[in-house]
């Protein structure tokens, strides 16, 4: 069985309370998830996917402010969150980044966080996990300023801004929403990217990926097993082998995290 390293996944979210533990060692045991990478939102699932991390040696963490929280951003966040980025478990700064899709009226409060993030990441030395929407302009100027290591969550840009973004050292995120029947550019930049700076990711538990999308019993989350569909389809987008592709996403963000699988 390949390799599944998914790169990006809530598993602290309360839509996993009831079965959490269960499904994570089912995955794990089972289903050749090797590794999870566990990004947070702000400080309190910062914690939690230390805790998580700490718990089970597949999982490791990622901790940071995400844009919809930059309003609560205060000089003891960057205190506390620079504490939990020295944690043993945690492997990456984020998820950090613009969105402009979900508030368009702190764009500045959000680009001052975002830069404060991106600068622990550097003082740490350790990859940022960015989240980029609808925010293309100022976030690629911030990029080109700051030059951090890291990954591209979800990306939703062109191939333009994926050649850039490949160009300043990042990875590409690419997850369910490739998949989705209306998807134009994550298609094109899916044949596109590099086989060896490519991520796959699920975002569990959201951005559920074809066929469970739109499966008759409706699943209501993501679940990292997942991938095998995201892999296939882009398998076959790109004329290639799936496990193949698994496998080099999977120590591609290994390679990213500096961990082992």
């Amino acid at each position: 069985m390949s390799l599944i390293f998914d790169s990006h996944a809530h598993y602290y979210s309360q839509v996993f309370e009831e079965d959490r533990d269960e499904l994570l060692v089912r995955m794990h045991e089972q289903d050749g998830v090797k590794a999870i990478l566990c990004p947070a939102e702000n400080l309190c699932s910062s914690a939690a996917c230390v805790g998580l991390a700490e718990k089970y040696d597949f999982i490791y963490a990622a901790a940071g402010v995400h844009p919809n929280y930059a309003d609560i951003w205060t000089d003891d966040t960057a205190e506390s969150l620079s504490a939990l980025l020295d944690r043993e478990r945690v492997v990456a700064a984020g998820e950090m980044g613009l969105d402009y899709y979900r508030r368009d009226d702190n764009r500045e409060t959000q680009k001052r966080v975002f830069a404060a993030q991106l600068e622990l990441a550097a003082e740490k030395k350790l990859p940022a996990v960015i989240h980029d929407r609808e925010a293309h302009g100022d976030m690629y100027d911030m990029l080109r300023y700051y030059r951090p290591e890291g990954v591209m969550h979800c990306f939703s840009g062109s191939v333009e801004l994926a050649r850039e973004a490949l160009n300043l050292g990042l990875y590409i995120g690419l997850g369910g929403s490739v998949t989705a029947l209306n998807a134009v550019k994550p298609v094109e930049v899916a044949k596109y990217v590099p086989l060896d700076r490519l991520v796959l990711e699920t975002d569990a538990p959201y951005l559920i990926p074809r066929p469970y999308r739109t499966a008759p019993e409706k699943y209501k989350r993501s679940e990292s097993w997942m991938i095998r569909y995201v892999a296939e389809f882009i398998a076959e987008l790109r004329n290639t082998d799936p496990e193949l592709l698994l496998d080099t996403a999977a120590r591609n963000a290994a390679r990213l995290y500096r961990v082992e699988l």
